[in-house]
């Protein structure tokens, strides 16, 4: 997988984690700039340790269905979790 599809991943991850990390503070009462800098800081961490994941998992070639990141370029990326 190329360099901007982890690029991609890492943004999306990092968006997602942000927002949902500053409406917290915010519903707890933080202030605007308190709860936007540690979000920051937060959304940082668990994106980084996320992607790292993802990309060792890649190389070794576990690729995850769910996640959308198979060799086949995800066209399965909603499919059933399989039980054998």
């Amino acid at each position: 997988m190329s360099l901007a599809f982890w690029i991609k991943r890492f943004l999306v991850v990092f968006t997602g984690a942000f927002g949902v990390l500053v409406a917290v503070a915010l519903l707890r009462g933080r202030g605007w700039e308190r709860a936007t800098a540690e979000s920051a800081l937060w959304a940082g961490i668990a994106t980084v340790v996320f992607t790292a994941t993802r990309v060792y998992r890649s190389r070794r070639g576990e690729h995850c269905e769910l996640c959308g990141d198979t060799p086949d370029g995800g066209k399965n990326a909603a499919c059933e979790i399989r039980k054998e």
